[in-house]
């Protein structure tokens, strides 16, 4: 890891993955594309790490895009490895939940970052914008293609084609972001939901998951087609005995680590 992106790994579960170039509005550099693919690394590599939470340390933005000086110099290929995409992020293969927390600006690439996470938690004074049209380019890191799923049509065309930004709320309401505080409670309730997610099963989070996003990407016909066989790897796994143990015992589920069953996914 670099001082571009920070790390911190909690005994709950949870992971915090900070964007720290605040002078920079965290615009994304080659420090900040080696930072995530590290933080990439690390956070499937830990079978200790559930949920991964990605904010910012700044208190004014979540991150500003593309480092437009490497659009300049004509290395902006430099921001997107083969194996992540932009950011070397927004294309990685993650299986565990990532949480987007986002008080302030995410424009452009930034926004892209927040929609490659699974859930995107905000506050009001959050601002989303695609403005990639003002400069002749598109937003193809993700925004055009995820922001068309996650919110109505019209609203995705609307912020695609004008460039222009919506405020946290008007992305609550629209289903963009899943929560929204206020900025002085959004660490601590952001941090509160990714502990009850990490407090669950770890194996049928991950396979809830993967289910999940594989409707968002391909639709519903073909996560059903894969539901036999993430259906029979839960069916075999310890989890599910602990689980209706626990209940039966009236106690809290006593969850193993998920690495042997992590190895089983393709």
């Amino acid at each position: 890891m670099n001082d571009a992106v920070l790390f911190d790994v909690q005994d709950d579960g949870t992971a915090r993955v900070l964007l720290n170039r605040p002078r920079a509005a965290n615009a994304v550099d080659p420090s900040v594309v080696a930072g995530m693919q590290s933080a990439v690394a690390r956070t499937e590599g830990d079978p200790a790490v559930r949920v991964v939470v990605l904010g910012s340390t700044s208190a004014t933005v979540f991150c500003a895009g593309a480092d437009l000086r490497m659009l300049a110099a004509g290395r902006v290929r430099e921001l997107f490895p083969a194996d992540g995409g932009f950011a070397g992020f927004v294309v990685a293969a993650r299986t565990k939940p990532w949480i987007a927390m986002v008080d302030g600006a995410a424009i452009a690439g930034g926004m892209e970052l927040a929609l490659a996470c699974d859930l995107i938690v905000c506050s009001p004074n959050a601002r989303f914008a695609l403005p990639e049209v003002r400069r002749g380019l598109a937003a193809l890191a993700g925004g055009a293609q995820r922001l068309a799923g996650r919110i109505p049509a019209a609203a995705a065309l609307d912020m695609i084609l004008t460039g222009e930004s919506i405020d946290g709320e008007r992305a609550w309401q629209l289903g963009l972001a899943s929560r929204l505080y206020p900025s002085t409670d959004l660490l601590d309730r952001t941090l509160g939901l990714a502990r009850r997610i990490a407090a669950h099963a770890p194996g049928a989070v991950r396979d809830s998951l993967r289910v999940a996003r594989h409707a968002i990407d391909h639709g519903a016909a073909e996560a059903w087609r894969l539901t036999p066989e993430v259906d029979a790897i839960r069916l075999a796994s310890p989890e599910v005995a602990e689980g209706v143990r626990a209940f039966l015992e009236k106690r809290e589920p006593r969850w193993a680590s998920p690495t042997d069953e992590a190895k089983r996914l393709p």
